[in-house]
């Protein structure tokens, strides 16, 4: 039975002449990048709506949330996990959830305010 050739660690060199690049050549072009374009004032001014919108509705959401019966009295997470309803129940916990809301509120407040000159 003969043995298979013993592998070596690197490849051997196919050819000894390796060719140098020209030392005095000048570097190659660098790629023209076309000048940026402008986000359009009427989609800057749209998104600054969206969300404007959306966080003064999270927030009054959020402010709501805690003091409603429905919601937060008879929510399914609450009823499934009592001991998670005792703590929920205590005003100071619908207070800071309150106070999250209210915080959104200000958040949009201030983004509506600050945005509105462009």
């Amino acid at each position: 039975m003969t043995s298979p050739p013993p592998l070596t660690a690197s490849p051997a060199p196919r050819s000894a002449a390796v060719i140098d690049p020209v030392p005095d050549s000048p570097p190659p072009p660098s790629p023209v990048r076309p000048a940026p374009q402008r986000i359009p004032r009427w989609l800057e001014r749209g998104e600054l709506f969206l969300r404007v919108l959306l966080r003064m509705y999270i927030g009054l959401a959020v402010c709501y949330a805690p003091w409603s019966h429905m919601f937060w009295d008879q929510n399914p997470l609450f009823l499934r996990f009592p001991t998670l309803a005792i703590y929920a129940a205590h005003g100071a916990v619908r207070g800071i959830i309150s106070g999250l809301g209210l915080l959104n509120l200000w958040i949009a407040f201030r983004d509506a305010v600050r945005h509105r000159d462009g």
